[in-house]
């Protein structure tokens, strides 16, 4: 293993991204919230539309009807193109379409895009659009709408903090005709279909970019099967049927428009008020749903459990293996054997949840099988792996150490982090360690000084998770170019030569076989160095009534609601 320390110029060696001239006008501040949000508070791409993982479904979907979802967090920005959260992609796909779509087998379906075509060297991409498209305001569709979108994309004045790193390496869109767009890139980038299949990089209507530009983010134009009508801070967001909507993706249950009539997203932070709304009738949908409640409405009439697992990075602890105690490979790997993490995971989540064996979920495409069981809870290993490293003494508190410095580990995170009762499990995670012998100390800050703790590399560990159907992901975390600097979340600055190797082999090669590989080569490294701890796989966790009818999950595990509908109460 070859971890290295970061070089003062690394910056100099960045792949060409988007967005990099924003970074660099950011003070560290600033820079540090961005990573924060784009890391942090939600970090998830959509896989595209359709029914990838259709839910309850019975009878004859009939029109008609609001159905009012509790969300319970409120969007920052409606603009696709500037925000990264998942309250943002989940409302932004009903407004915005795509120019494909991907399935949950990781395969992809024209959309927007009739079909598209890539150049053996991967460093075009060209689509041909389909006829009779129109934006919310009228607009039709043609490839200058296209270019547009891109480029507000990869704008600098746009701000983004997470669609221009989904379109890493393009250099830009010609438009030979109005039925065709080319995309061109500086190195060949296979994830770029999936990029274009989520909502953060749906197509929008290139009069609003121009008139509205002053409030994207208020008033978002789209071509989707509902379309904007107000939001109300705090309060509400709604969406209306587009009568019109002839242009669905391929793999949705029906064609033309939207069943409901309305979609409301209220804002309701409160589970106990999101499940009294949903006991009470006066909402059909509760979104994050805990494990304590998932048991109760399953057992109740009248309502469901909608749920699926989300592909991706797993909820995971990554351990700083440059500098610090856990730059000693023996101590990172005796902390995960100390770890009884099949008992923690469940009795933290009641079975709701199933716990990571390796840093992707087994929903990922290019998931590697072989990592799972290779990690295993061994006290007696790590209690010898502690003696090899040197810490062999004991305080008076029963804390290992050496030179009569005590075996200190660092965790910090913020309130906001909590959520999925990440807070419980962190308690078991340090109840385990102390019995190690180690001094785990996790630090609840505020989120000021939490992003300077995150950017600053100085933490011993960091807990995050990513939904992305696509496993690239893992360069955003462990490749050397993808530093906090560079618009990815290597946050400890991880520069491992054999580990940029076989990402970027992955991230360049056009053959599943390669890839699928490179990826498992990855993974393998990953856990067999222990740079991360797999915790558990998250899930998209839905309480609903059971008139709420077809609702479908993407390839990200989004909610889906274009084939939804109301049942008769």
């Amino acid at each position: 293993m070859h971890i290295t320390a970061p070089q003062q110029h690394a910056a100099d060696r960045l792949p060409p991204r988007p967005h990099r001239n924003r970074a660099r006008v950011l003070g560290p501040v600033a820079l540090a919230a961005a990573v924060l949000v784009a890391t942090a508070a939600c970090g998830s791409s959509g896989g595209g539309g359709g029914a990838a993982g259709a839910a309850a479904s019975g009878g004859t979907p009939v029109d008609g009807g609001t159905l009012r979802f509790a969300a319970e967090v409120e969007p920052d920005c409606l603009d696709p193109a500037v925000s990264p959260a998942d309250i943002t992609g989940v409302v932004d796909r009903n407004v915005f379409d795509s120019l494909v779509r991907l399935d949950s087998a990781g395969k992809f379906h024209p959309w927007l895009a009739s079909s598209w075509e890539v150049a053996p060297d991967g460093l075009t991409y060209t689509f041909h659009l389909r006829s009779g498209v129109t934006f919310h305001d009228g607009t039709p569709l043609d490839a200058a709408a296209v270019k547009a979108t891109l480029e507000h994309a990869v704008n600098p004045a746009t701000k983004s903090l997470y669609a221009a790193g989904l379109l890493e390496g393009f250099t830009g869109a010609t438009a030979p005709d109005p039925a065709t767009v080319v995309l061109t890139l500086a190195k060949p980038r296979a994830a770029l279909l999936q990029a274009l299949s989520t909502p953060y990089l749906g197509i929008q209507s290139p009069k609003s970019l121009t008139d509205n530009a002053a409030d994207l983010c208020r008033k978002p134009v789209g071509s989707g099967p509902f379309s904007f009508v107000s939001w109300e801070k705090n309060s509400s967001l709604t969406l209306k049927r587009n009568t019109g909507y002839a242009w669905g993706p391929e793999g949705a249950t029906h064609t033309g428009a939207a069943h409901l009539e309305k979609l409301v997203f209220q804002i309701v932070p409160e589970e106990s008020v999101r499940q009294g709304q949903l006991r009470s009738g006066q909402i059909e949908v509760a979104g994050n749903t805990s494990p304590a409640k998932i048991a109760d409405l399953k057992a109740a009439k009248g309502f469901q459990v909608l749920q699926q697992e989300a592909p991706g990075q797993v909820y995971a602890l990554f351990l700083n293996p440059v500098t610090g105690v856990l730059a000693d490979e023996k101590v990172r790997t005796a902390l995960a054997r100390s770890l009884q993490l099949d008992a923690l995971v469940k009795s933290v989540y009641h079975d709701t949840r199933r716990r990571a064996q390796g840093p992707l979920g087994p929903t990922t495409v290019h998931y590697e099988k072989a990592v799972e069981g290779t990690s295993p809870y061994d006290p007696a290993a790590a209690g010898k792996l502690l003696d090899e490293a040197g810490w062999t003494a004991r305080d008076a508190d029963g804390y290992r150490t050496k030179d009569g410095k005590r075996l200190t580990v660092t965790w910090p995170t913020s309130a906001y982090l909590a959520r999925d009762n990440r807070d419980l499990l962190a308690q078991g995670i340090q109840a385990d360690a102390k019995k190690a012998g180690i001094d785990l100390q996790y630090l609840n800050q505020d989120p000021g000084t939490f992003a300077k703790s995150a950017v600053s590399g100085t933490a011993d560990i960091l807990g995050f998770s990513f939904v992305r159907p696509e496993a690239d992901i893992l360069r955003h975390y462990f490749g050397s170019a993808s530093t906090a600097a560079g618009g990815g979340s290597n946050l400890f600055k991880i520069s491992d030569p054999q580990l940029d190797g076989w990402l970027d082999q992955g991230a360049a090669s056009s053959d599943p076989a390669v890839r699928g590989k490179a990826y498992a080569q990855a993974q393998k490294y990953i856990v067999d160095h222990t740079l991360e701890i797999p915790l558990y796989v998250p899930v998209t966790a839905l309480g609903a009534t059971s008139r709420a009818q077809g609702i479908g999950f993407d390839a990200a595990a989004f909610p889906q609601f274009y084939d939804a509908w109301l049942a008769a109460k």
